[in-house]
């Protein structure tokens, strides 16, 4: 089993496809967006975390979710993190942001944290985290490998419970996103004056 797992940042509209249904860029409206189970359970344990350490739930935003599942799409279907010298918190040239090649340095780290303003209606910075597992089995809860993981990680970490570099920071708003093997969470510290997704219809 491989596990990749990066420090990331962002938000973002558009969805993409993969021959026939992705093969082109498709911009959701913010009114199209849902919650998944899995998604919800993710947001649980995140927040499940957090009050063990003393900390307040951060409130679900509907536009860094939005951003959230976007750019899991993105990683899966046009994996702008192909390059060697390119992370996960970079972003493809296949859709309708300013695609980037997040390098360790963190020298492109703005093309990230300006993601909400260029993407959604959000008004503040976005701060990420992101997950990779393949294979991913019938028997394997993303939600619950993707926070394990994380937990090991102290960039991760740190910024789940606002320890580090986040140790002044308030999360008023978070963003999930799971598609296929990729799972990112999206913090912000502004409110989401557009409130949270609904849960998706089964």
């Amino acid at each position: 089993m491989k596990f990749k797992s990066v420090f990331l940042s962002f938000i973002i509209i558009v969805l993409f496809t993969s021959s026939g249904l992705f093969g082109q860029n498709i911009l959701v409206n913010i009114d199209q967006i849902c919650i998944s189970k899995e998604e919800a359970k993710l947001h649980d344990l995140i927040n499940d975390y957090r009050n063990s350490r003393g900390l307040e739930q951060i409130p679900l935003s509907i536009n860094l979710t939005l951003v959230a599942k976007a750019h899991s799409a993105d990683l899966y279907y046009n994996s702008p993190d192909d390059d060697y010298l390119c992370n996960m918190h970079s972003w493809s040239d296949n859709g309708k942001w300013e695609a980037c090649c997040y390098t360790s340095d963190h020298a492109n780290a703005e093309c990230m944290w300006d993601k909400p303003r260029e993407l959604t209606s959000y008004e503040g910075d976005g701060y990420e985290i992101a997950f990779f597992i393949s294979p991913v089995t019938a028997d394997i809860s993303m939600a619950h490998e993707a926070l394990e993981s994380w937990k090991l990680s102290p960039g991760h970490n740190n910024t789940i419970i606002n320890a580090g570099i986040f140790r002044n920071a308030k999360w008023n708003a978070i963003g999930v996103g799971i598609y296929e093997e990729y799972v990112t969470v999206w913090f912000g510290e502004e409110h989401d004056k557009d409130g949270k997704p609904e849960k998706c219809v089964d």
